[in-house]
């Protein structure tokens, strides 16, 4: 059996990883895996963690689509793959790797996933989350100050600088590509009873 793509896009704090996760639970880990698109930042060794701060990574060139591409590929085809850790306190990959293999479905979120042409055909549904800019801004504060060691000044600065002028350009037109776009992320329950029943039945099939 082919693995089903499932694709979930929007903005930064939207609530993508909410989605996937509640999806993931009430399938079953044994039928789902979830990959980040957050893994498939392009790695600039050659830079000095100074230089690679300065980087803008809302921007569609700083991912690794042809490294994405070629898993999805792989999966697609029942081979596991080897998805890079990236560590956002260095700004780098680690050098280490999570093997991910062939489910049933694959649930693969991120900001720009819609963006590319390359790789949106893989996904058989897709969810757009769309949730308002001050929550979305709240809660990028409190997973970058949190859990990826950044000060409150450089989140509010990066947030002003790049993320919200990329989420206008470039995230937000994505929505067009969606098959369907949740308001208020996970919390929308009867939103994510229509794609859990969507899901089950392409399983059933």
């Amino acid at each position: 059996m082919k693995p089903t793509f499932i694709g979930i896009a929007g903005g930064t704090g939207s609530g993508k990883t909410t989605v996937a996760k509640i999806i993931q639970k009430s399938l079953g880990k044994d039928k789902t895996a979830i990959i980040s698109m957050d893994s498939y930042y392009k790695d600039f060794p050659e830079l000095t963690i100074e230089e690679r701060k300065k980087l803008n990574y809302d921007h569609p060139s700083i991912f690794d689509i042809e490294l994405l591409k070629k898993h999805l590929e792989d999966l697609k085809h029942g081979i596991p793959i080897k998805v890079p850790i990236y560590s956002f306190e260095k700004y780098a990959r680690t050098g280490e790797f999570e093997d991910i293999y062939p489910k049933p479905i694959i649930i693969v979120e991120g900001i720009l996933l819609f963006y590319y042409d390359e790789i949106r055909d893989f996904f058989s549904i897709k969810i757009f989350v769309d949730t308002d800019p001050d929550v979305r801004i709240i809660r990028r504060i409190e997973r970058d100050v949190l859990e990826r060691g950044r000060t409150l000044k450089s989140v509010i600065n990066q947030y002003l600088e790049t993320v919200r002028p990329m989420h206008i350009q470039f995230v937000e037109p994505t929505k067009q590509f969606a098959d369907i776009i949740i308001p208020r992320g996970g919390k929308n329950e009867i939103a994510m009873d229509i794609i859990l029943a969507k899901i089950k039945s392409i399983l059933n099939q």
